[in-house]
């Protein structure tokens, strides 16, 4: 990966991880933590969405899916947190 593809990889994590944010009801995680949390996010809806058969390609589809893998990720470390 070279550096203009890693400096995308971060945008669509933060932008995904905080539009997941929001969809969760204003569970951001400040600038940093939304950029992780819609990487891994990234890594999961693309798991998912490959298990799936789903292809999402071009920029949209890389921001909705890892918008789709943070807010699941949200969603369960919600469910995580109240044990």
């Amino acid at each position: 990966m070279d550096i203009s593809g890693l400096i995308i990889f971060l945008i669509i994590g933060a932008i995904a991880g905080w539009w997941a944010g929001t969809i969760m009801k204003g569970r951001s995680f400040g600038l940093i933590g939304n950029i992780v949390v819609g990487m891994l996010g990234a890594v999961l809806g693309g798991y998912l969405f490959g298990l799936l058969g789903i292809s999402a390609s071009g920029l949209i589809g890389s921001i909705i899916t890892a918008t789709v893998g943070a807010v699941l990720l949200i969603y369960v470390a919600g469910i995580i947190n109240r044990r």
